[in-house]
């Protein structure tokens, strides 16, 4: 029954708070040909500037321009409040002005008193800063930003629905919050576009005050004087004072529109109708403490309607105490600083979401609380390599790397850290934020004294020294590495290993929509006519596993439209490709100009692995002492080229090529075999080293 109750009042206070905007409109539009009493007066220029106050406070805490997106509304509201002021009070100062300096209300007579001091001059030279202020510096500056940012996010609007399209694609958004994402777009072009034409309100409405105060002084020392028997000084006397505090009275606010105006633009849609929207958006306690303490300081100057200001004073802080809206939690009631407490019943939480303990992130870096410092609040020093890490693997992979989510662990050790792929954990290692990582070269001759550990990108010995042990390091030839650089390059291992496991379908499309903008016919002929898009994944990740480039997408697609009618599996598919792409690691590997340094097979072990194959499923069959004579050896010539400074590569048979790439896999994931046949013809090679001597092979 509480329930059904509720409705009915939730649907009437809707209503009133509907016809609430609608009735405040026409009210003012009344204000304009309706005469008004000087107290009402009074009220309502206090009213003027308690919500021109206010909408500068929620301008000042918004994080966003879309924070408060009905501010271009408001905007006109209030602009066309303040002129229905100035009619009324215009009205009163004509027609009563003879009576005394309070024929417009208190407020307007102590704001002319308080500014003229007796001194007409002053009056109208201050008045004139003020104007000056407003229309020439604040409201040309935040009229030119409105004009800029709304032509830039016009202009920027394709590219942001192709890069939401694009992370659609990529499984990295769901559809909801890509339509989410879409509208907040076009709101956001709205709004731009919406204050680009609000700064033509406050422009206009300096421009009016001018205008107006003109009207009343010359108006008002007429109709003294030739209606009501003023001699000119007292006419004078009378209705400038009266036009410059009614002047000043509608300026102030006018000049604090322009201010939130200004601050707007310078750093929309909505689901609720306008009324709603901002009743919503201005009931913020942060917002309006401040106000009700402006108005408390207004109200004790001399002069001043005390009681008035003190009661608007207290209406705020009223406001703000029992409104209790802090931003950001609006909407979200959840949001972080609100308590949710859930009471325990022994059932599953209905407030817990699979989206609470899921974690979709492609690539994820989770760090101990010692590590922290690196990251930063806004960004540190890790943020910055891990994005030049990702530029460099995605260019040389030739597909877009996933982004990185760091996140800190409270379960790790203050100094470890963790890499996932996906939910699963590829590397971790452990690192001191206070020292660095010195790592000898070929001419070190010092031990230094330090934390002795191996490198965890290359497996060297290196050692973490403290900061004042750096020209110690550099002097005896050590690399001295910074931490934030370790867990950098440790990052970038673990992508270049598992680029596989970072390109899906979604990804592969993406990829195939880029290339379809220059070659169109050739991505419609091949997929997936000819090719589905699960093989053509299927063949690139097979690809990665072995650090092949897929960047020259456009030859892997004439590539697989020759082999698409050999009912070839994914594997060999890959492997007939493997030729032509080569050529673009080897690229990356060494200089074109340097000879390739290689690594053979003695031609007995050669024959002894090839009749060792095993048929069908491409493994080795070699016993136990065969197989870790083979693993060391090549890991020793390896280890060799690298300490000269070469990064050497396998070359043995074609036939033997697959076979034996997936036999070093699991104990040599560095190391790159090639086919004979995989040798570019131009390129000049040098063998560096050869396996399979008597000497180095097990007795058989």
């Amino acid at each position: 029954m509480s329930g059904a109750a509720t409705l009915p009042q939730n649907g009437l206070k809707a209503q009133l708070g509907g016809l609430a905007l609608p009735v405040g409109v026409l009210l003012i539009i009344a204000m304009m040909v309706m005469p008004l009493p000087v107290l009402l007066l009074d009220l309502f220029f206090v009213a003027n500037i308690l919500l021109s106050l206010v909408i500068l406070m929620v301008a000042l805490y918004s994080y966003r321009p879309l924070d408060f997106s009905s501010f271009p509304s408001l905007l006109l509201i209030a602009t066309i409040f303040r002129l229905a002021l100035n009619v009324a009070s215009t009205r009163a100062v004509l027609t009563h002005g003879h009576t005394g300096h309070d024929a417009a209300g208190q407020v307007i007579k102590a704001f002319g008193e308080f500014v003229i001091a007796g001194n007409f001059v002053v009056g109208l030279l201050v008045f004139a800063i003020l104007v000056i202020i407003n229309l020439v510096v604040i409201t040309k500056g935040a009229s030119r930003v409105s004009e800029v940012s709304a032509r830039f996010t016009l202009d920027a609007m394709p590219g942001k629905q192709m890069a939401i399209d694009a992370d659609l694609n990529a499984g990295l958004l769901t559809p909801d919050a890509a339509r989410a994402r879409r509208a907040e777009v076009a709101a956001e072009a709205d709004f731009y576009g919406s204050m680009d034409g609000a700064g033509k309100f406050v422009k206009g409405d300096a421009m009016a005050g001018i205008l107006i105060l003109a009207i009343n002084i010359i108006g008002g020392i007429l109709i003294g004087t030739l209606q009501h028997g003023l001699t000119m000084g007292e006419a004078a006397q009378t209705y400038v004072l009266l036009s410059i505090g009614d002047g000043l009275v509608a300026q102030i606010p006018a000049l604090l529109l322009s201010i939130a105006t200004a601050i707007i633009v310078t750093r929309v849609s909505s689901s609720h109708d306008m009324g709603g929207l901002i009743a919503q958006q201005i009931h913020l306690r942060a917002a309006w403490m401040p106000v009700a303490a402006v108005l408390a300081i207004i109200g004790l100057v001399p002069g001043m309607p005390t009681g008035v200001f003190l009661l608007a004073a207290g209406s705020a802080a009223a406001i703000a105490w029992f409104g209790r809206t802090d931003l950001g939690q609006q909407d979200n009631p959840d949001a972080p600083g609100t308590d949710v407490i859930e009471p325990d019943t022994g059932k599953p939480s209905e407030g817990i979401t699979p989206d609470d303990v899921a974690d979709h992130a492609p690539v994820s870096l989770q760090i101990g609380y010692g590590l922290i410092p690196l990251a930063g609040e806004g960004g540190g020093a890790l943020v910055t390599r891990i994005t030049a890490i990702r530029r460099e693997v995605s260019k040389a992979m030739g597909f877009v790397v996933p982004g990185v989510r760091i996140r800190d662990d409270l379960t790790l050790p203050p100094n470890q850290y963790r890499i996932r792929i996906g939910q699963v954990i590829r590397a971790e290692d452990v690192v001191y934020p206070d020292r660095k990582l010195a790592i000898p070269g070929n001419g070190s001759a010092r031990k230094l004294k330090g934390i002795e550990v191996k490198d965890p990108s290359f497996g060297l010995d290196a050692v973490w020294i403290l900061p004042h042990q750096l020209a110690e390091a550099e002097a005896d030839d050590h690399v001295v590495v910074e931490p934030e650089s370790v867990i950098a390059t440790h990052l970038s291992q673990v992508l270049y290993k598992h680029a596989a496991d970072l390109i899906g379908p979604d990804d592969v499309q993406v990829l195939l929509d880029t290339l379809a903008r220059v070659a169109p016919t050739l991505v419609n002929a091949v997929v997936p006519k000819l090719v589905p898009l699960h093989s053509v994944t299927a063949v690139l990740r097979t690809l990665l596993s072995e650090r092949i480039p897929i960047g020259d997408l456009r030859r892997i697609l004439e590539g697989l439209a020759e082999l698409s009618g050999r009912n070839l599996s994914a594997a060999d598919m890959a492997e007939a490709l493997r030729p032509m792409l080569v050529p673009l690691l080897l690229q990356q590997m060494t200089p074109i100009n340097t000879p390739l340094p290689l690594v053979t097979l003695d031609p007995e072990l050669e024959q002894l692995l090839l009749r060792a194959r095993r048929p069908g499923d491409e493994g080795l069959v070699i016993d136990n002492g065969l197989a870790g004579t083979l693993v060391k050896s090549l890991s020793d010539a390896l280890e060799e080229a690298t300490g000269q400074g070469k990064q050497a590569v396998l070359i043995v048979a074609s036939q033997l090529r697959r076979s034996l790439a997936g036999f070093l896999r699991p104990h040599l994931p560095d190391a790159i075999v090639l086919g004979i046949n995989e040798l570019p013809e131009n390129r000049r090679v040098e063998v560096v080293a050869s396996i399979g001597g008597q000497s180095q092979l097990p007795p058989r």
